[in-house]
């Protein structure tokens, strides 16, 4: 009762302890995307969906070099970049590099052209994929270690009894150990954008060591050094193992997707209780497999122990997956459309998949274990096949790691565009603003800034440099006052001719043109 009290304290804990919001996403910038300006503005402003660190910020000019003066500042969810006045005519390339409240990057590019586009951009810096492939091999290592290493102990002090498959439990918290340090290294040079080498200077875990995975990453070599000290029959042996199991939760609650999600109390206690379990479920595989093998017939109250305490653990891991689930994808639509919900729906064919072999294991494989040693062989295949699939559940589960959830995903923000003058004016949005399908939104107002109301209007696109005539399309008014054009094909990145006519009454129309820049899809 003491420890379920315990426990019941720290997932409260857990739930309430700080306030971290959504994966951050840029919302606008200033000067807008792809647009055109006469002369280099003061400063960029770029602004989050929630407060950011900059990470790497990198002005690139239309010579391809980069303005190392350009001073950065952050207040909040705006990151502020310092314009050289001195900048060439052309486009100018910010790229940037920001640490979400999660712990996790976000990168990306936005331009901006003085006079006129260059005729080429130049290129930011390329991303340095090995960096990408350790750090995903390092997040398998360390769920090896958290659930297999972790779990096994605690399969063999509490459950099996036993020291058969230990050997398996110590490698996996070694190189869960090694994986923890590993990716705190990794992580600080994928924040600041640094090819692997940087991993040997001090900058990289400067950063790292202050973002949200640094604690969840100690919580997590703790479990582990306590887990290697039960093996060692160190002390308090059954405490050590639960305080470890414990623990595994406590290292995946803090940071992650999932962790920044609200409401903090439902998803950091589902994703403490969701760790847990799997930790108990597939920690015990390894042992399991070593028990059949080496004691056939005898390991037969053992494996019928494991498989009663395992069914409230499934039921658990099935409740807190589901939570979580609805509240990253939001919608079912998600599931089939995005990729983090492509590699949910893989893992959940592995998890049937799992639960299946589970089942056949315990109403069928283990009660046929006092057959002989050909029943024992069929069982130990059979749990040797679970750890496979769970294997393969951890390297999808790994790659999440650089897959924002569907709730995350903040829409573009609209290329926008004012055309003013002394008789009217008209605001446009594009959506998306980028070579393709767009949508474009008229807002009709008069000098003063009054609602002009028309009885038609018309957009009309030309792109006479790429020998593209002009496309006359009848706008419709909406519900909500504005006019609309909806899908129209714009096949071409550059800067294209708009003219908007709108029929005031029947002798007098007032048009206005401008030039609209649309960005490469």
């Amino acid at each position: 009762m003491r420890l379920l009290a315990a426990l019941a304290t720290l997932i409260f804990c857990v739930g309430f302890a700080g306030r971290a919001d959504a994966h951050a996403a840029l919302v606008s910038v200033e000067p807008y995307n792809a647009s055109v300006v006469a002369s280099p503005p003061k400063s960029v402003e770029l602004r989050f969906n929630e407060a950011v660190t900059p990470g790497a910020i990198r002005l690139i000019d239309a010579e391809g070099r980069e303005r190392g003066e350009a001073r950065v500042s952050a207040s909040g969810e705006t990151i502020s970049i310092a314009v050289p006045p001195d900048l060439p005519q052309g486009t100018v390339v910010v790229s940037y590099r920001v640490i979400s409240q999660d712990g996790h990057p976000v990168a990306g590019s936005v331009t901006f052209s003085i006079g006129m586009p260059s005729a080429k951009v130049s290129a930011t810096a390329a991303t340095d994929d090995s960096v990408n492939g350790l750090i995903w091999l390092a997040r398998i290592g360390l769920y090896l270690g958290l659930f297999v290493g972790v779990g096994g102990v605690f399969f063999g002090n509490w459950i099996g009894r036993s020291t058969d498959g230990m050997a398996v439990a110590r490698v996996a918290l070694t190189v869960g150990f090694v994986s923890a340090i590993a990716s705190l290294g990794l992580l600080g040079v994928d924040l600041l954008g640094l090819p692997l080498a940087a991993i040997l200077k001090p900058a990289p875990w400067g950063v790292a060591v202050r973002t949200s995975a640094a604690p969840a990453l100690l919580i997590a070599g703790v479990a582990m050094l306590m887990s290697a000290l039960a093996l060692r029959g160190t002390g308090a042996t059954h405490a050590l193992s639960a305080i470890a199991l414990v623990g595994v939760g406590f290292a995946l609650a803090p940071t992650g997707h999932a962790a920044s999600a609200p409401p903090q109390m439902l998803t950091r206690s589902a994703i403490l209780l969701h760790g847990v379990g799997v930790a108990f479920w597939i920690g015990a595989l390894a042992p399991l497999a070593a028990l059949v093998s080496r004691q056939g017939a005898a390991a037969l109250p053992v494996v019928e122990r494991f498989s009663r305490l395992a069914v409230p653990v499934v039921g658990t891991l099935a409740l807190t997956g589901l939570a979580l689930a609805v509240i990253q994808l939001q919608s079912f639509a998600a599931l089939v459309e995005t990729k983090y919900g492509f590699i949910l729906v893989t893992k959940l064919a592995l998890v049937l998949a799992l639960l299946a072999l589970a089942a056949l294991n315990r109403f069928r494989l283990a009660p046929r274990l006092a057959n002989g040693p050909v029943a024992a062989r069929a069982l130990k295949r059979s749990i040797l096949l679970e750890c496979a699939l769970a294997l393969g559940i951890f390297a999808l589960v790994a790659g999440w790691r650089f897959t924002p959830p569907p709730r995350t995903i903040v829409p573009e923000t609209p290329l926008a565009l004012h055309i003013h003058t002394d008789k009217a004016m008209f605001q446009v949005l594009v959506t998306p603003g980028k070579a393709g399908t767009d949508d474009f939104v008229l807002q009709l107002m008069t000098g003063d800034a009054a609602p002009l109301a028309a009885k038609e209007v018309t957009l009309t696109l030309s792109l006479p440099e790429r020998g593209i005539e002009p496309m006359e399309r009848d706008a419709e008014l909406g519900a909500d006052g504005y006019w609309h054009v909806r899908k129209v094909e714009l096949p071409f990145a550059g800067r294209w001719h708009i003219r908007i006519d709108a029929l005031v009454t029947d002798f007098e129309k007032v048009t206005l043109e401008d030039e609209l820049e649309v960005a490469p899809r």
